[in-house]
């Protein structure tokens, strides 16, 4: 009897040993797929950035599978927040457009937005790079499932475009997957 227990004792422990192993190797891989935190510019002036962006070029997502073309964001402060009016040319030639705002994220210097176009679902909407003159941004978000490069202009100079790129792949951004949004038409 004192020899059954011990086996069955003996065979718990060999159980919850390999279980914790278990648990402890699953934790470990689940960390080793957590991205590197995302750096961000240090600050962003909201009253510079406003106004009207033309979509060069992003990571497909399915919110804007609608678009072919001539993609567009329009922003204007209004009081604590940003107004986001996105239009997009849709494969039938119509303009579609979606209406959102967003929020400046407490302690970001303005780098880091939470988004929303169906509230209360919000989005993150983070500046990864800027020049100096606020006509091209990289924006892209931690999970690096969404990124956008956007210029003032319906074209962008290719060196310009490819050094955005460059920046994209340095923050852990899948290069190869971004695609070019024509920008055949004003839709002003």
């Amino acid at each position: 009897m004192v020899v059954a227990r011990s086996i069955v004792h003996h065979n718990m422990l060999k159980r919850r040993f390999i279980l914790s192993c278990l648990l402890a190797g699953l934790g470990a891989a689940h960390a080793a797929q957590e991205p590197a935190p995302l750096p961000t510019v240090a600050a962003v002036d909201l009253q510079r950035y406003a106004g009207a962006w033309y979509e060069i070029a992003l990571l497909p997502n399915r919110f804007q599978k609608q678009c072919v073309a001539d993609t567009q964001a329009r922003y204007r402060i209004d009081g604590d927040r940003v107004e986001v009016i996105n239009r997009c040319r849709t494969a039938k030639g119509e303009v579609d457009r979606t209406a959102g705002h967003a929020k400046s994220v407490e302690g970001s210097a303005n780098a880091k937005l939470r988004v929303t176009f169906f509230w209360p679902f919000y989005g993150n909407y983070w500046v990864l790079d800027l020049d100096p003159d606020y006509q091209q941004v990289l924006i892209g978000e931690p999970g690096r499932k969404y990124a956008w490069v956007l210029s003032r202009t319906p074209q962008l100079d290719e060196a310009v475009l490819q050094r955005l790129l460059g920046r994209a792949a340095e923050l852990g951004f899948d290069r190869t997957a971004f695609q070019r949004t024509p920008q055949t038409q004003p839709l002003d």
